[in-house]
């Protein structure tokens, strides 16, 4: 500073420079503001993507692996043999029983359910014994099939909550008796699923699950559609999926052909999109910074235009130019920096009215908004740098004016 002038009192000189134009500095910072707020919003937006994305998968199983009898295509053929059987699935379990901690097998049918004469289609799906804890399934009323009901084939099922409300909507389905087909079954549990699955599952909002003995019933026969294993860590998933279609071709035909697959690529994927896409809208969102840098470069010159003769008074009385660039950079540096702590504190406050929202509602429990703290400090940073950075050329150009052209400038 030059001699006589504190820091302190080029400080206010700044702000008594921004005051004096209140809007111009307004809408300048306006683009800061903007601009720090997305970067906020995008990592926060991001973050609860990756989450909610990774969350579903996760929730399927990021130890589980799955196969079956796959489609032969227009020119394949299958056979009865062809079909996984519990035989494979017990021959699964024993070749492999250090690496998996749970299997269970699936097969499901489109039925029509009969309750007290009204007819509507269920989605059958009979069960194995450890489905419940590889579909991760909550019992909301009853119970669940004890070790008893499956090989005994006890006429039992539970009913998915959504179709418990339809087909009993005033009264406690438990004990209550719905007819499928040609057999009459005593519902004892209404469950869910604890999470989503994206799809990856045999419940639909309307499905029924027996034991899966009862479904030879229905079919004559019994085979899976689908086979679950969940490997004991992930590391093991590679190889146990590699040995899961293994035993299936051992012990069937050469032509059979058996899909056998995992989470894990999916879940690597899903991870790499939710990094890609966090990447590309922070772009976007350091692009809005770069423009609000421009408007500050635009209205700093004019500003510098418009006080050409200041400086040049400034200058008359011994100010060096290092002390009028820092006067120009101050005021650039207030813009910037006021700008970033009003979009960050508006970017902050939509994550947290989001989670108070979602807290007053019980079926959203455990769901919160992320705010990730990095990505805020790295917006007040590149907010301010921007400031710098676009504010140097018209501070530069104001310590650089000649005094004497400067003090006849009108």
């Amino acid at each position: 500073m030059w001699p006589g002038l504190p820091q302190g009192e080029a400080w206010k000189l700044a702000w008594g420079v921004l005051l004096a134009n209140k809007t111009r500095a307004l809408l300048t910072m306006l683009g800061v503001v903007i601009g720090s707020g997305c970067i906020v919003l995008v990592v926060t937006v991001a973050l609860a993507g990756q989450r909610y994305i990774v969350g579903q998968i996760e929730s399927v199983g990021a130890n589980l692996v799955f196969g079956g009898l796959a489609d032969p295509g227009v020119s394949g053929s299958l056979i009865p043999a062809d079909e996984v059987t519990p035989a494979d699935l017990e021959a699964v379990k024993d070749g492999l029983p250090n690496a998996v901690t749970d299997a269970a097998g699936t097969n499901t049918l489109q039925m029509t359910a009969d309750v007290n004469g009204v007819e509507r289609p269920v989605n059958l799906v009979g069960v194995t014994e450890g489905f419940d804890r590889i579909r991760n399934l909550e019992v909301l009323r009853g119970r669940y099939f004890s070790p008893d009901d499956m090989p005994s084939r006890t006429k039992v099922c539970l009913l998915t909550e959504e179709l418990a409300r339809r087909v009993f909507p005033y009264e406690n389905p438990i004990g209550k008796e719905v007819r499928i087909g040609e057999l009459q079954f005593v519902v004892i549990g209404v469950f869910r699923e604890r999470l989503a699955t994206l799809g990856q599952t045999e419940i639909t909002h309307e499905s029924v699950i027996v034991p899966f003995s009862l479904l030879r019933y229905y079919t004559g026969t019994e085979y899976f559609k689908t086979i679950y294993v969940r490997a004991d860590t992930s590391e093991d998933v590679p190889q146990v999926t590699l040995q899961v279609a293994e035993i299936l071709k051992a012990r069937h035909r050469p032509g059979a052909r058996y899909r056998v697959e995992n989470l894990t690529g999916i879940l690597e994927t899903a991870r790499g999109i939710a990094m890609a896409l966090t990447v590309f809208l922070l772009v976007i969102a350091l692009i809005a910074l770069v423009i609000s840098g421009i408007g500050i470069m635009n209205i700093m010159l004019v500003t510098v235009t418009e006080r050409t003769r200041e400086i040049g008074i400034l200058k008359a009385v011994g100010a060096p130019r290092d002390a009028i660039r820092y006067q120009f950079l101050m005021e650039a540096m207030i813009i910037s920096g006021g700008g970033a702590l009003v979009g960050i504190l508006i970017a902050i406050s939509i994550p947290s009215l989001l989670n108070f929202i979602l807290g007053l509602f019980p079926e959203t429990e455990g769901i919160a908004v992320p705010v990730s703290w990095i990505s805020v400090a790295i917006a007040f940073v590149a907010s301010c740098s921007t400031g710098l950075i676009f504010g140097y050329l018209p501070a530069n150009r104001a310590a650089n004016l000649q005094p004497t052209e400067s003090l006849h400038y009108e």
